[in-house]
């Protein structure tokens, strides 16, 4: 098994959208609702950080091999994806040492369903995170997988993909990342 343990460092804002458990209060407007729970999107650890889940990080590899779709040198057709999607496994949260009750939230008009286009648009209120960086360490267990392989796809994953809500990868501008080091450990 390899280690590889990667410091980022977002270029753009990072904006969360975690579902929200409040209910509605009777007889409560919806803005006003919007207005007491909006910090509940946020994932927020036990020091009253804000953080990245590590199912962020899992995805963002698959994605981009999916993305690129490349085939690996000497194996005919077979591409990246099933390697990074089985074979790369973050190992925990990504602490952005950035406190919950600092995050000022942002007012967007955007479909009631959450789905693009919707028929019936409200205001809802997103936490953006306007500066931040962290480090996420991943296991390798996929042998084919190789440090310039992993190092590459990590960087077109903070380029092309991205993290959180309204990343590049559903035609949005927040989650971007560049890669600052990554530590490659082999067992």
């Amino acid at each position: 098994m390899k280690v590889a343990t990667c410091k980022i460092q977002g270029i753009t804002p990072y904006s969360q959208s975690a579902p929200i458990l409040t209910e509605k209060k009777n007889k409560e407007a919806a803005k006003e609702f919007e207005k007491r729970i909006w910090r509940e999107r946020m994932h927020v650890n036990d020091d009253g950080n804000v953080f990245i889940p590590m199912m962020a990080f899992k995805h963002v590899m698959s994605d981009v091999a999916m993305y690129l779709s490349e085939k690996i040198e000497g194996k005919g057709n077979n591409t990246w994806t099933k390697h990074f999607t089985a074979g790369v496994l973050p190992m925990g949260d990504a602490d952005l040492g950035v406190k919950a009750d600092t995050i000022k939230g942002e007012w967007i008009f955007c479909s009631s369903d959450g789905k693009p286009g919707g028929r019936s648009k409200v205001w809802k209120c997103f936490p953006v995170v306007p500066k931040w960086e962290c480090e996420i360490q991943y296991h390798i267990a996929d042998d084919i997988i190789y440090e310039e392989v992993f190092t590459r796809y990590l960087r077109q994953a903070g380029a092309l993909i991205g993290i959180g809500r309204w990343r590049p990868r559903n035609g949005g501008l927040y989650g971007r990342f560049k890669v600052l080091t990554v530590y490659w450990q082999e067992d």
